[in-house]
């Protein structure tokens, strides 16, 4: 299923019909200050991490690598996957990369909240798409990865394949310094919003490309409900919607459909700092 955005002005990519979007009131808004955290503080808040498991077994590691090339053999010659090299290169999107680079040759990869890749075919999926996508592009830079959960035989068979696995537990708050595509698809609402709220400035947040859960669909969803915790999780999603470009994917098959449902691509184009809502 494709989700779009609804306030872009490119007239491809609206939504059919009209629908009120409800906003979280905190008090009386300020809509001409911001506030963010300096690199210092967001450091104190990420954590040292290793895997749990300190055992290594090179039958399982052998296994997982199997599964892992059988699954990137299958997205490489799956119409989901050229539908979306399709995508990517359109005018339109491939502008909005290269806007991001801007004059850097690369733009780094992280991703984070891949889950057990050694478990589940949607993260090995997931894994799979973005490994070829740094084979296909070459502007794509060394991939990261983070996940609490992953094993060390994981971790083992991520960096055979090209990958880092991170050290440290982020908390999908890192400061795109430079041109990075966070690759997070189906991650939890806060991941996505600690990660605006780290970068809510406008050099950072023209940094970043996001590929993950549709952000037309979180606002469309708190426009409907009373829930305070869906609310409280989104208010940096919801606040950055008026400056996002989002193209939804299309799922194509329902081989993939479990994977990438409701997934896109958002862009963020702030240029006033003044632009960005203060929020607590």
């Amino acid at each position: 299923m494709a989700a779009s955005a609804k306030t872009l002005t490119i007239d491809n990519h609206t939504l059919d019909g009209d629908w009120t979007v409800v906003l979280p009131r905190r008090g009386k808004q300020r809509r001409h200050s911001f506030r963010m955290r300096s690199p210092e503080q967001l450091q104190q808040q990420q954590q040292p991490w290793a895997p749990i498991d300190l055992e290594t077994d090179a039958v399982r590691k052998l296994k997982l690598m199997q599964k892992m090339q059988i699954c990137i053999k299958k997205m490489e010659n799956s119409p989901f996957y050229h539908t979306l090299l399709d995508q990517i290169q359109t005018p339109e999107i491939f502008c909005c990369f290269h806007r991001v680079l801007g004059s850097e040759m690369k733009m780094q990869m992280v991703i984070y909240g891949i889950g057990s890749i050694e478990s589940y075919e949607p993260p090995r999926l997931q894994l799979s798409l973005a490994i070829l996508l740094k084979r296909k592009f070459s502007w794509i830079g060394d991939i990261e990865v983070f996940d609490p959960v992953l094993s060390t035989t994981e971790c083992q068979v991520l960096e055979a394949l090209g990958c880092s696995v991170l050290s440290i537990n982020e908390q999908g708050q890192r400061c795109a310094q430079k041109p990075t595509m966070f690759f997070m698809p189906h991650c939890e609402s806060m991941l996505y919003d600690n990660l605006l709220r780290a970068n809510w400035r406008v050099e950072l947040l023209n940094h970043v490309v996001l590929f993950g859960n549709s952000f037309d669909a979180y606002e469309k969803n708190v426009s409907y409900s009373k829930n305070s915790d869906m609310v409280d999780s989104t208010r940096h999603i919801l606040a950055i919607r008026q400056f996002t470009k989002e193209f939804g994917i299309q799922t194509v098959s329902d081989d993939y459909f479990g994977a990438f449902h409701t997934s896109s691509w958002h862009f963020f184009s702030p240029v006033l700092e003044t632009e960005l809502q203060y929020i607590d």
